[in-house]
């Protein structure tokens, strides 16, 4: 039951990562999320989106933090060091 709370967890990272990237283009941009993905790309800063796109999980964290949902925080934790490696090898 463990290895899949943490699995669960590492969902909700990947999800909230995602959801951030969404808002930030729609909202902050004048792009769609798809032509903002392909722009950032272009100017090679995907990373900085996938950063700023994590700041959510700052919230789910401190959330599951609360509920005593230890493992699913590990999970979302161990979502952000996959996507900080991922940011750092594009």
């Amino acid at each position: 039951m463990n290895k899949l709370e943490l699995f669960y967890g590492l969902l909700i990272g990947f999800a909230g990562t995602l959801v951030g990237s969404f808002l930030f283009i729609t909202l902050l941009t004048d792009y769609t999320f798809i032509a903002g993905i392909e722009i950032m790309n272009s100017q090679g800063s995907l990373g900085k989106l996938i950063t700023l796109g994590s700041i959510p999980n700052l919230i789910i964290f401190a959330a599951l933090l609360k509920y005593n949902k230890d493992l699913i925080a590990r999970g979302v934790v161990l979502a952000l060091i996959i996507l900080t490696l991922i940011t750092v090898f594009l």
